[in-house]
């Protein structure tokens, strides 16, 4: 197996000259050199940088099948996963999948751009075969669901091959306020790989590292504030977070109904946009979908439009821009630098459109409320649904027993404060007093947040570090997309999380720049993120210090030898 050479753009030079980001060698097939494998003198795409394009190309070639990418990515996995914990189940029948849908391309048949084509998922997205479903708690361990997810329903369709579930904070970062990112019961403690120990932000956490690894094409996370657009920036990725409502959460252990979105972790913004293709759409099973505003889904992957950026004005909430404890120093001044890359891009720059509520936003409880409240109910709803129950909880109440009886749930080390604090709650989310709470959420992320700024400035759209940028749009429930923007420097002092057991801020760790708009705007914000990514190409200047090695070269030579 030979490399192929590797070299730098004019455009990652230009970028580096500024003073925005650090160089790495390192190159990707979309920038015109790209890093590799071979077996004589036939070129193989390196899989930590293959995008959707280069797959279905090796397949359509017959240079690879689906078999071999599934053998491929597990091998990856395996490499992997005794270190940074990032899997916490393969998909038993993968492989025999993987020759199914290899078959029917072979009979002409073609399922769309993700036939065949590996895909990992948060495990909190219901699957209805050998795999588990557990938010990372053994008190869904063995528990059984009446059919897939309408989402796993969609990626079968769309002929992904659904690989395994990767990790997660447990209960999507909704039981402890003294546990740490990437942690659950079930799979242990994800690391991320751009430093060691690195704290792989939640609760997405295993999606974010796997995508970013290459060890599947992309991945699926969920988000009901931060999950998807933090765990992406944290790992060098692009996270599309959409509107609540543009992809079903049928089958997905919940938050909030008010505020849970599933949506695609991959490492460029056309991969993500092929992903969210596949799995937006109206659902009977999701009432919030009959939403969605059009009949047809509008082409994400069309989005993808070098000049997108033109004639769009653009605005900068300077007061959602603040220094958090001396480590948002380089973000801060790397998103100043990216704003001239906007502007050269034909995009007018609007900047202050401070959001008028910030400061009752900030010191306000009401997302708490809705959350609490939902989390209620919502939990008891799916739960409902389980067609096998081993452990018999019903209930967060029975939930929070099983945990704080079960040793390894690692209770009272990591406390179930958000659930005490939940299960206190006097009213639940069809009361006058829920209903108040969440009014006060949208009329501070919306007429005093974001869409009052889009509204009173006449922009297309907001542009903010990832670092400030979920919760303004989570609680309305409207999208985001984040890109990478650059890493901490070299000279960046360790910090670590509240448990001292992940560095949080460390030289290397990846960070990102968010658009964010209006509900149903998720075209338009593809087209701003691919417009930047194309211009900046950071996510490869920044290199894990570890990754694995298995190519698909490897697995299409050994099965040659056979």
């Amino acid at each position: 197996m030979a490399l192929a050479s590797i070299c730098f753009t004019i455009a990652a030079y230009t970028l580096v000259y500024s003073g925005l980001f650090t160089p790495h060698v390192h190159a990707h097939p979309a920038y015109g050199c790209a890093n590799e494998t071979t077996i004589n003198g036939v070129t193989f795409p390196a899989l930590i940088e293959a995008t959707t394009e280069d797959l279905i190309t090796g397949l359509e070639s017959k240079l690879f099948t689906s078999v071999d990418l599934v053998n491929a990515y597990i091998a990856r996995i395996h490499e992997m996963n005794s270190t940074l914990h990032m899997v916490t189940e393969l998909n038993p029948d993968a492989l025999s999948i993987a020759a199914e849908l290899d078959a029917e391309r072979s009979n002409g048949t073609n399922r769309g751009p993700l036939h065949g084509i590996p895909i990992l998922i948060k495990n909190n997205i219901a699957t209805a075969d050998k795999m588990n479903n557990t938010a990372g708690s053994y008190a869904l361990l063995g528990a059984k669901v009446p059919r897939d997810s309408t989402i796993a329903a969609k990626l079968r369709k769309a002929g992904a091959v659904i690989l395994g579930k990767t990790n997660l904070s447990q209960w999507a970062n909704y039981r402890s306020t003294n546990t740490s990112n990437g942690w659950s019961a079930q799979g242990g403690q994800t690391y991320a790989a751009y430093y060691p120990g690195q704290d792989p932000s939640g609760s997405s956490s295993g999606s974010g590292v796997s995508s970013s690894l290459g060890l599947a094409l992309a991945a699926l996370g969920t988000e009901t504030d931060g999950s998807i657009v933090s765990p992406s920036e944290n790992n060098n990725l692009i996270g599309i977070k959409p509107t609540v409502g543009l992809t079903s959460r049928s089958l997905v252990i919940p938050i909030s109904q008010h505020q849970d979105t599933v949506g695609p972790m991959a490492r460029t913004v056309k991969d993500a946009a092929y992903l969210l293709q596949a799995i937006a759409g109206k659902d009977v099973h999701d009432n919030y979908t009959s939403a969605i505003p059009f009949d047809s889904l509008p082409d994400y992957v069309a989005s993808c439009n070098f000049s997108a950026l033109a004639g769009k004005r653009i605005g900068v909430p300077r007061n959602d821009i603040y220094e958090v404890n001396n480590v948002t120093f380089p973000i801060i001044d790397a998103f100043n630098t990216a704003l001239k890359v906007l502007e050269a891009a034909g995009a007018t720059i609007v900047d202050p459109t401070n959001y008028t509520a910030w400061d009752a936003f900030f010191s306000s409880t009401s997302e708490t409320c809705v959350l609490d409240t939902d989390f209620v109910s919502d939990l008891k709803s799916y739960l409902d649904q389980l067609i096998y129950n081993p452990t018999g909880v019903e209930t967060l109440a029975d939930v929070r027993a099983f945990t704080h009886s079960f040793g390894a749930e690692d209770y009272p080390d990591r406390n179930t404060a958000e659930w005490d604090r939940a299960l206190n709650v006097t009213f639940n989310n069809t009361s006058p007093e829920f209903w108040d709470c969440y009014q006060r959420d949208l009329y501070l992320g919306g007429t005093g947040g974001l869409l009052g700024a889009l509204k009173n400035y006449s922009l297309d759209v907001i542009v903010i570090p990832t670092f400030f940028s979920s919760s303004i749009s989570a609680i309305i429930g409207a999208p985001v997309v984040t890109v990478p923007l650059g890493s901490y420097p070299p000279n960046t002092t360790v910090v670590t999380n509240k448990r001292g057991d992940l560095n949080a801020t460390a030289p290397n760790i990846p960070f990102g720049i968010s658009f964010a708009g209006a509900k149903w705007s998720e075209a338009d914000l593809i087209g701003y993120a691919y417009a930047f990514e194309q211009r900046t190409k950071v996510r490869d200047t920044i290199q894990p210090y570890i990754k694995p090695t298995t190519e698909l070269s490897d697995v299409v030579a050994k099965r040659k030898a056979r």
